[in-house]
C-alpha cells in the first residue's frame, strides 16, 4: 500500500475547499486537496454572494478576479403574486457604494480559487473511504482512498459537502429535510435581456418563492423554491427537460411573464433540482466539530437552507478564520507542530460554532415566512412582520468581518 505523507488533507474540491487549501496558500501551509469527481463541479451554476463573502475573497486575494466581472446588486423588487403588489427592499445599505451582494458563475468563482493553487494540488478521482488516528495517539491521521492510497496527516478538513464522510467520521448529525425544494438554472438571452444588472426580481405566493438575478448582460440565475408535496414517482431529480416543464406548467404558470421567459431560456445542463437540507443549530453549536486534527467546513459543518444566500458566504468566511488560526500556529512555531495543531482547530471551532449557527436558524426562518402563503394572519406575519422588521435584522448579519490571514515571510509560502 502507497503511503504518502502531508502536512493539510483537504476533502472536497469545492467553495470550501478550495477556499482552505488557498487560505492555507497564504499563511505558508502547503494542502492536498482530494476531490471524488474527474474534474471541478458546479453544480447550481451561480450564487450570490453578500459583502461578508467579499470580505473573505478580499482576505484570500482573489476579490480583483471578480469584482470587475460582476455589479452588486442595489434593490429587490418582491411580487406578491396573488395581489401583483410589488415592494421595493434595498439591498445595500449604502446605495451606490459597492456594498450589495454580487451574483456570480459557480464556476468562475471555483476557478478563480484553483488558480491561486499550485499544480498538483487537487487530486481528482480521489474518494476518501475512512479515517483513522496512528496507533501512537491523535497527532497523525490516516486517510484512506478508494484506490488503495493511504494518507498521513497532521490535519484534515472535511469539505465534502451535505453528505460529508468526514462529518459522519466525527459523530454530527445527518442534515434533516427543511421539506422545502428547490429548482435552479441558468438562462442565457444572446441579443441580451435587457434588464438593469443591479436589480433583483422576487416572487412569492403560498408555498412558493422564486425570482432571477442577473449576472452579465446575457446571463440570468433563476430559482424556484417550494414547499409542496411531491409524490414518490416525481422524478424531479432526473430529466431537466421534465424539471422545466413540471416548473413552467405546474407550478409557476400563474407567474408573470417575464418569469417564465427567463425559466423557458435555460440551458439544460445548469437545471437541477434538489431537497433542501439543513443541519438543526444546536448541533452545531453542541456538535462535535473536531476531533484532534481533524474539522469540518463548508456545508459539510453547517448545511442551511438557501433564504439568506449564505452558504456559500459562510464557506468562505471557514476558510478566512481556519486559516488563521493554523496561520498563527505556523508563524509560532515556524512549521505546523502536529502536537499543537489541536489547539488551532479548537480555536477555529470555537469562533465558527455561534456564527455558523445563527446563519442556520435565520436562514431556515426567512424561509419559513417567505413560504407562508398570501391568506390571513400569515400573511401579516410575512408582509408585515417579517420583511419590515426581522428581515432587515437577518440582512445586517450579513455584514460581518472575518479578519484576515496572518502576514507570512515570502520565503515561507511554499509554491
Amino acid at each position: 500500500m502507497a503511503l504518502r505523507e502531508e502536512d493539510v488533507v483537504v476533502v472536497g474540491a469545492g467553495i470550501a475547499g478550495l477556499a482552505t487549501a488557498v487560505a492555507l496558500k497564504r499563511v505558508g501551509v502547503q494542502a492536498l486537496v482530494l476531490e471524488k469527481a474527474d474534474g471541478l463541479r458546479a453544480t447550481g451554476a451561480a450564487l450570490s454572494l453578500a459583502p461578508n463573502a467579499w470580505v473573505a475573497l478580499d482576505a484570500l486575494g482573489v476579490s480583483n478576479k471578480l469584482t470587475s466581472l460582476y455589479l452588486p446588486s442595489s434593490k429587490a423588487y418582491i411580487t406578491d403574486v396573488a395581489t401583483g403588489i410589488t415592494k421595493e427592499v434595498p439591498l445595500s445599505k449604502n446605495e451606490g457604494q459597492g456594498l450589495g451582494p454580487r451574483t456570480v458563475h459557480r464556476k468562475v468563482l471555483l476557478e478563480a480559487l484553483a488558480e491561486e493553487l499550485p499544480n498538483e494540488t487537487i487530486r481528482f478521482s480521489s474518494k476518501l473511504t475512512s479515517i483513522e488516528f496512528e496507533s501512537e495517539g491523535p497527532s497523525n491521521i490516516l486517510i484512506h482512498l478508494s484506490d488503495g492510497t493511504l494518507i498521513k496527516s497532521k490535519v484534515l478538513v472535511g469539505c465534502d459537502g451535505v453528505h460529508s464522510v468526514v462529518a459522519r467520521w466525527l459523530g454530527l448529525s445527518r442534515p434533516v429535510n427543511s421539506g422545502r425544494w428547490a429548482v435552479r438554472g441558468l438562462a442565457t438571452f444572446l441579443e441580451g435581456h435587457g434588464l438593469r444588472q443591479d436589480h433583483v426580481q422576487k416572487f412569492v405566493d403560498s408555498g412558493r418563492r422564486a425570482g432571477f438575478d442577473p449576472l452579465n448582460d446575457n446571463d440570468l440565475y433563476w430559482v424556484f423554491t417550494s414547499n409542496f408535496p411531491l409524490p414518490d414517482d416525481h422524478g424531479m431529480a432526473g430529466d431537466p427537460k421534465f424539471i422545466l416543464n413540471q416548473v413552467l406548467e405546474k407550478y409557476c404558470k400563474d407567474f408573470p411573464a417575464k418569469y417564465s421567459e427567463v425559466v423557458r431560456r435555460s440551458e439544460l445542463s445548469t437545471v437541477s433540482w434538489a431537497p433542501l437540507l439543513f443541519r438543526y443549530p444546536w448541533d452545531v453549536l453542541i456538535g462535535k466539530l473536531s476531533n484532534g486534527g481533524v474539522t469540518v467546513a463548508g456545508d459539510a459543518m453547517h448545511p442551511m437552507t438557501p433564504e439568506l444566500g449564505q452558504g456559500g458566504c459562510a464557506a468562505l468566511e471557514d476558510a478566512v478564520v481556519l486559516g488563521r488560526h493554523i496561520g498563527e500556529l505556523f508563524l509560532k512555531n515556524k512549521g505546523l507542530v502536529a502536537q499543537e495543531v489541536n489547539s488551532a482547530i479548537k480555536g477555529y471551532v470555537n469562533e465558527r460554532r455561534w456564527r455558523a449557527a445563527s446563519l442556520v436558524t435565520g436562514s431556515y426562518l426567512s424561509g419559513w415566512a417567505q413560504l407562508a402563503g398570501s391568506g390571513g394572519w400569515r400573511k401579516f406575519l410575512r408582509d408585515s412582520i417579517f420583511y419590515r422588521f426581522i428581515y432587515p435584522k437577518f440582512f445586517d448579519s450579513i455584514h460581518y468581518d472575518c479578519g484576515k490571514l496572518p502576514l507570512v515571510p515570502s520565503a515561507q509560502i511554499k509554491d
